[in-house]
């Protein structure tokens, strides 16, 4: 058994199914690097953790052998859909979508490759489905390629297997007055996007949620669409935590509560889950 101040894990997810609460994430040890599948922690109190358990794991086979990035598990049509990030040599970082009849996993591939344009480089997509059922991708235009990193939704199959029409922009990071520039080793500039993921609060708002660096490191941002929809524009509101800590995301507890997760201190090997109520006048 672990508790929460154990596990070492980057973007941290949960997913509250059959009474039992899932923690994903990226392994933190090797986030940077090459890497080989994904983990889920299982609890009944978001304290104390059973695992880690392996749900997805290269056999070999896998077309990605490095940066296994942010793993989110979404139920639809009764199973159980994995959005992750990955790269290699031969393809550009993409999110693709793996499939499991259990939140256990095993996960396995079930779209061809990436769904995010394969010209960009894209990491952290997440799922969204509008009030018609039709299903998107959230996902980020990243900074090293973009300058100003981008978040864009594009249309998905209804199987979750292919993108089903073209992306639209959502917003930039430089509107953000909060979000700073910053420079990466291979000497671009520009303002990072990172960890998009969507939220209908009570009110009837659709929220973004996203993570870029401010004056306080790692923040974590949000976003309202003006339209209630996932294709109108968004305007930035106050960051929701700027404690050197990000890439999170919303979900309801087992009392009715809105909690936010998100990895922090953001610095490798340090990175812990964090567990915050939140309160619905966001």
């Amino acid at each position: 058994m672990l508790r929460t101040e154990d596990i070492n894990i980057r973007d941290p997810f949960v997913l509250l199914d059959g009474g039992t609460y899932w923690l994903y994430g990226t392994r933190g040890a090797t986030c940077w690097g090459p890497a080989t599948g994904f983990d889920v922690y299982a609890s009944d109190d978001l304290k104390n953790w059973q695992g880690p358990h392996v749900c997805f794991e290269n056999d070999g086979t896998f077309w990605a052998d490095r940066n296994y990035w942010a793993p989110e598990v979404h139920r639809w049509q009764g199973a159980y859909y994995m959005f992750a990030s990955f790269k290699s040599d031969l393809r550009r970082r993409g999110t693709a979508i793996l499939k499991a009849s259990s939140p256990l996993g095993p996960f396995v591939p079930w779209s061809d490759g990436p769904v995010t344009p394969a010209e960009w480089e894209c990491l952290d997509g997440t799922f969204y489905a509008d009030a018609q059922g039709r299903p998107y991708i959230v996902f980020c235009h990243e900074w090293v390629q973009a300058g100003d990193g981008e978040v864009w939704c594009l249309p998905l199959s209804a199987d979750l297997r292919r993108a089903d029409g073209t992306p639209t922009l959502m917003f930039r990071a430089s509107e953000a007055a909060w979000a700073k520039e910053m420079r990466h080793s291979s000497g671009v500039t520009g303002r990072v996007t990172d960890g998009p993921f969507m939220w209908r609060d009570r009110a009837g708002r659709l929220l973004c949620l996203w993570s870029s660096f401010s004056a306080h490191g790692y923040t974590q941002g949000l976003a309202v669409s003006d339209t209630g929809e996932v294709t109108g524009h968004f305007s930035q509101l106050d960051p929701l935590f700027e404690g050197d800590g990000g890439h999170g995301m919303l979900f309801t507890d087992k009392t009715g509560r809105t909690l936010l997760t998100l990895h922090s201190p953001n610095e490798h090997l340090k990175e812990r889950p964090r567990f915050l109520p939140v309160s619905e006048d966001l």
